[in-house]
């Protein structure tokens, strides 16, 4: 898919003021040339039902994956799209690059996209916690993404969810501390993971030993605490990035968090029990009140009947669920809530399309 287009300065110059930029060039056309790195993983092709069904302006899409790859197609608009492998030449002459091919491949390729003028977002833990890299959840800080030099990094899909829940209560009385257990899908392991879980499952109901490859250990009925590397506070990186990233997305070092990471046997959509101490008592429906109205959040609560957010109703779907808003009996400024996101669509590629959104003045 090929085209002509012009292009706002600030995605090929990021160290100039993209606000003053948008104003002066307003009448510039608005398509861009985009290439997803990693397009045939779980999140990459997301990302690419997303530039379709979200109609992003585009003047010519790229697919950017490894030798591999190369070749295969991927459908886009009724059209086959041909996947290269990555390399100098294919980074060239773009706009915007969407990554989402690991942390390794991001610190070797992001920088060349850059070099050659385009901006790049990115899905990988590779920059998140770079103080040059801004860290956007357009929900919560979307004028940081202004900020960058370059690169844009993607939150970790954990963090995202809990901080589009978390954000509006915190506007309105600021958190002091946050607990957070997750319950993390097959999902934010991949897609190899996810097929690895039904297999597993197949196995399992025809009594044979389940096989682990993708994952440490056997998920089908189990669950193991997240299997990224400890660190020496007795935390594992996950749990960490929790911590680090919701402080700097909020921009305030202060705030006390503490987490436990869960993988789970549900093949998408990761849930998340969060406990909130503020200052001063905060009423549950004051809180329901407020994320009500609050963007990418739903509402999701019937008590008579038990039914609250679960993976299954959160699976595809943009918002996160948020609910069984109560207060905590263990304090009197505390709050308990429960919610549920699809991890690879707002834990990753939607927010990263919304972030691209964002430069290019479509939505916010």
């Amino acid at each position: 898919m090929t085209g002509t287009t012009e292009t706002y300065d600030f995605l090929s110059c990021p160290k100039k003021s993209a606000s003053y930029l948008l104003k002066e060039e307003s009448s510039l056309s608005k398509s861009y040339r985009v290439a997803i790195l990693g397009a045939t993983g779980a999140v990459g092709t997301e990302l690419l039902e997303l530039l379709e069904s979200r109609n992003f302006p585009l003047a010519e899409l790229k697919l950017l994956a490894s030798p591999r790859s190369a070749g295969k197609t991927l459908k886009f608009k009724g059209e086959d799209i041909p996947i290269e492998a990555v390399s100098d030449r294919s980074l060239a002459n773009l706009d915007i690059v969407l990554a989402s091919a690991g942390g390794s491949i991001s610190k070797t390729w992001a920088s060349v996209g850059v070099e050659k003028g385009a901006v790049v977002i990115d899905n990988s833990s590779a920059f998140r916690m770079n103080p040059d890299v801004p860290l956007v959840v357009p929900e919560v800080n979307p004028q940081a993404a202004f900020t960058h030099q370059g690169i844009i990094a993607n939150p970790n899909c954990t963090t995202i969810l809990m901080s589009l829940a978390v954000w509006p209560l915190h506007q309105v009385k600021p958190v002091k501390r946050i607990v957070a257990a997750t319950y993390q899908s097959a999902s934010g392991a991949g897609a190899k993971a996810m097929e690895e879980v039904k297999i597993q499952s197949e196995a399992i109901l025809q009594g044979k030993q389940p096989v682990a490859e993708i994952l440490p250990y056997p998920l089908a009925f189990n669950l193991f605490t997240h299997n990224s590397p400890m660190t020496t506070w007795g935390y594992c990186e996950e749990e960490m990035k929790m911590v680090n990233e919701t402080r700097k997305i909020f921009g305030n070092q202060e705030i006390r968090i503490t987490a436990t990471c869960v993988r789970v046997p549900v093949l998408r959509a990761h849930s998340e029990a969060i406990n909130l101490e503020f200052e001063t008592p905060f009423d549950p429906d004051e809180a329901r009140k407020i994320l009500r109205t609050s963007p990418g959040v739903k509402l999701v609560e019937d008590w008579q009947a038990n039914y609250f957010p679960m993976p299954i109703d959160a699976s595809g779907k943009d918002e996160v669920l948020v609910g069984r808003i109560r207060q905590d009996i263990s304090h009197a400024c505390g709050l308990d809530l429960w919610l549920c996101g699809d991890q690879i669509r707002k834990g990753a590629a939607l927010n990263a399309i919304q972030i691209a959104e964002l430069l290019v003045e479509k939505i916010y």
